[in-house]
């Protein structure tokens, strides 16, 4: 939701913010954050001032929300942080508050972005537009906007209590449990779709490691060589940035606005001003004891938030059907081959009309009447939804059949998949739950779906027989 009149109260040069009521108007005009200039040498060698990036490290969420209020960030009554396990920390309301209030505004100057982190980071060492640009040469261009903010987290990790941004860095979690902080052994336990996107960030934060050696002077060479500290690094991009398409030139990490988990229905919409300002909105109205949550992407793909933010969303009401083995054509994207189309509901067991659709046509039409491929394509593009009906009617059966036989399978993968961990030890593997949790989750919505199938094949089956 965009409100055009954005009003900010000014903030006075105090230790606390003035809180503003629900449905005030915020004004962003003269905000001034007191976030330090950033600009200072890079540090050739560890201090003694480090964040402690030890997976059981205690986030200190006290100086962070101190450090907030000083550079000028504000809240309507009723925010705060609050954690259930002392872990993971997330925004909500102890006050009711009405759709469309300004709940969160933070200033553009202690915003990270793309843009400053290259310009800042270029001019104290112009071999990291190098680095860069062999990131592009590497077929990676689409992650350099990624791999700027990700070099900024670590020039600022490296200054220590020096770093304007020590009080939020020593805020965000040490223990993650997305795909770069998986063990080997976690990804024997993955189901195909969730290994794919896992791999491909693996490979993302392989190639950002390695091009570190092609930065000269920014970072230590302690650094530069330390693969923890780095995945520790990656993954704070990978999952307090705003989300968004990997491809924009642009991209942003806001402290405070970070602490807005996902939710399938949604509490707050963020707002960027054309001064570069943050400032959340909510979309509905919010009671007390609610959190406050935004959309980190398409709710129906589960596997991707869990292999890029390492958690598992439960609340999706439908998950994508697992079916990777077709390859992706213009006829084939018309039909509905997409992630969030081809979807199995977790609660009903229904399977969306892309699914029929799809099955039919890549895989059960070729083996049994492959003349007819092009009729159904052409009945679904002009909207001829008689055509369409009398073909599935013909091969209802087998397009039944075919989604019985993935969705046993599927099961089946799934149940010796978490077979695997019987045993393991958790202090080695402590992301195994969490992957457990997902395939279970994902084996219960295709149960589902096999209880719809099995009285339809039946039924068509009877009815094949007597005629």
């Amino acid at each position: 939701m965009r409100i055009s009149a954005i009003a900010f109260t000014h903030v006075l040069a105090a230790v606390t913010i003035d809180a503003f009521l629900p449905g005030t108007h915020i004004s962003t005009n003269n905000v001034q954050s007191k976030v330090p200039n950033s600009r200072s040498r890079a540090t050739t060698s560890h201090n003694s001032a480090y964040i402690d990036i030890n997976e059981g490290a205690q986030r200190d969420i006290g100086q962070f929300d101190q450090w907030a209020a000083n550079c000028g960030v504000q809240r309507c009554e009723g925010f705060q942080l609050n954690s259930q396990d002392g872990l993971d920390w997330f925004a909500m309301t102890n006050a009711d508050i009405p759709a469309g209030s300004a709940v969160l505004a933070v200033p553009a100057n202690m915003i990270l972005t793309t843009s400053a982190c290259r310009e800042e980071l270029t001019a104290i060492d112009p071999s990291v537009a190098d680095a860069a640009d062999r990131l592009v040469k590497m077929g990676g261009g689409e992650y350099v906007p990624k791999f700027y903010l990700f070099l900024k987290i670590l020039f600022e990790y490296s200054k220590g209590m020096e770093s304007p941004y020590y009080p939020w860095l020593n805020s965000v979690p040490r223990l993650y449990y997305n795909a770069v902080s998986m063990t080997d052994f976690c990804f024997e336990c993955l189901p195909p779709l969730v290994f794919r996107l896992a791999r491909d960030e693996r490979v993302k934060f392989e190639n950002m490691f390695g091009l570190l050696k092609w930065v000269k002077t920014l970072l230590s060479q302690e650094i530069k060589e330390d693969r923890e500290l780095c995945k520790w690094a990656f993954s704070t991009v990978q999952t307090r940035r705003l989300p968004g398409p990997d491809h924009e030139a642009e991209q942003r990490i806001i402290p405070m606005a970070d602490m807005f988990n996902h939710g399938t229905e949604t509490e707050v919409e963020l707002n960027i001003d054309q001064e570069g300002n943050c400032v959340a909105f909510t979309n509905r109205d919010v009671p007390a004891g609610y959190p406050l949550r935004m959309s980190y992407g398409c709710p129906t793909n589960p596997s991707f938030f869990f292999a890029r933010y390492g958690f598992l969303d439960e609340t999706a009401s439908a998950t994508f059907c697992k079916i990777l083995d077709i390859t992706k054509t213009p006829e084939l994207e018309n039909l509905g081959l997409d992630f969030s189309k081809m979807l199995f509901y977790k609660e009903t067991g229904d399977i969306s009309v892309e699914v029929w659709d799809v099955v039919l046509y890549a895989k059960v039409l070729p083996k049994y009447n492959a003349a007819l491929q092009k009729q159904f394509y052409d009945a679904h593009m002009t909207g001829d939804v008689d055509t369409k009906r009398a073909i599935f009617g013909q091969y209802m059966l087998e397009t039944c059949t075919e989604l019985k036989n993935h969705v046993d399978m599927t099961i089946k993968q799934l149940n010796d998949l978490s077979a695997k961990a019987d045993g393991k030890d958790l202090g080695t593997h402590p992301r195994l739950p969490l992957i457990l949790q997902h395939n279970a989750f994902v084996k219960s919505t295709f149960e589902r779906v096999r209880e719809k199938l099995e009285p339809m094949i039946a039924q068509l089956a009877e009815q094949r027989v007597a005629a």
